[in-house]
Parts: C-alpha cells; structure tokens; sequence
C-alpha cells in the first residue's frame, strides 16, 4: 500500500465521520432553536392570556365597586346613614383595590393610565360617600362651578 492511499482512506473516513458530526450538531441546534420559538410562543399566549384575565376581572370589580357606592348611597337616601351595610361597600372596594394592584404588576403603562383615572375617581366617591355616612361632608372637597372668564378687558368705568 501506497502512503497516499492511506492519507486518502483516513481523510475519507475523518469527512464521512465529520460530516455526520456537523449534520448532527446542526440539527441539534435547529431543534432547540424549535424548542426555543415555541416556549416563547407559550409565554407570548400565558401573558396576553394573563393580561385579559386581568383585565376582566379589574372591570368586573370596578363595575362590582360602581354598583355598591350607589346601592349605599340609595339605602342612605331612603334610610339614613344608621341603616346602611358599609360591610358590602368595603368588600366591594376591597376587591377593585386588590385587582388594582394587581393589575399594576401585569398591565402595561397605557392601560394602567386609564385604570388609575377609575381608580382614582371611584376612591373620591368613597370618600365623599364615607363623609356623608359621618354627617360630616368637607365643604373643600365639594364640586362648585368655576367662575367664568371676563370676556372683556377693561371695566364698565373705563369704557
């Protein structure tokens, strides 16, 4: 045998092993960039499927909270501020405070601007509500007109 023929056996069996190593870890690294795509596929579908659930629920309880101030603030019409189950009221804005903090883990910043404008009004109702169940509502915190703007620049005397 010739030492050629030698070098070109051994090269022959080195590619044909090499090449399959190549088109194994070739495949290998397809498969896990598969792998890959999909769980971030799955994470994609559970956040969104999260962000709804979210956005549900915080809705329900807004409304359920929206729905107990008015009940209250009727039965304190018809009955007095004695005659009143406050322990509804406070389940009630319990719930939409716990959603909401919830929501502020989960929902992104456009969504939570406009949550924290219910919030926010829905929590000033409850404190006007609670002052009423005092007999004590805050002259300050009471909506007045805002005066309107001179249209006029100079006054009657200068005319």
């Amino acid at each position: 045998m010739d030492l050629s023929s030698v070098i070109i056996a051994v090269a022959g069996v080195a590619g044909t092993l090499g090449g399959s190593l190549l088109t194994q870890r070739g495949s290998e690294r397809a498969k896990r960039r598969e792998i890959e795509l999909v769980r971030d596929h799955e994470e994609i579908r559970e956040n969104r499927s999260l962000r709804r659930t979210c956005y549900v629920e915080l809705n329900r309880d807004a409304r359920q909270f929206t729905t107990a101030l008015n009940r209250h603030l009727h039965v304190m019409r018809e009955r007095g501020a004695e005659g009143t189950d406050s322990d509804a009221l406070d389940e009630a804005k319990n719930a939409h405070r716990d959603r909401y903090s919830e929501a502020q883990m989960i929902a992104p910043e456009e969504v939570l601007m406009r949550a924290s404008v219910v919030n926010q009004a829905l929590n000033k109702v409850y404190g006007q509500v609670k002052r009423l169940e005092r007999g004590a509502p805050d002259q300050a915190k009471r909506w007045r007109p805002r005066p309107r703007p001179s249209t006029r620049s100079g006054t009657c005397s200068e005319l």
